[in-house]
């Protein structure tokens, strides 16, 4: 999976927040609120990954059970795939 071109991850004012640029601002007209883990994970996925690459990274980056880890990927690339996010 991969997140489109079209889209920049910034810190404003202490939060994660993806806003849409170019073309991309054409098609979807709002920003998106990320907490650290869905900033990873929104970085990760910029270039190509699965959802085990990712599990892998995570678990090495924060200490924290692989389940609930796993579930969280799952969630994350549901959303993004759902909102039309992913190529």
């Amino acid at each position: 999976m991969k997140i489109k071109k079209g889209f920049v991850l910034r810190m404003v004012g202490g939060e994660h927040v993806v806003v849409p640029v170019g073309e991309m601002s054409k098609i979807f007209h709002g920003m998106i609120n990320l907490n650290e883990t869905g900033a990873f994970m929104w970085k990760f996925f910029t270039e190509e990954h699965t959802a085990e690459e990712c599990i892998d990274a995570l678990c090495a980056e924060y200490e924290v059970e692989r389940e609930r880890v796993a579930a969280d990927v799952q969630k994350f690339m549901e959303t993004i795939s759902a909102n039309g996010f992913t190529e």
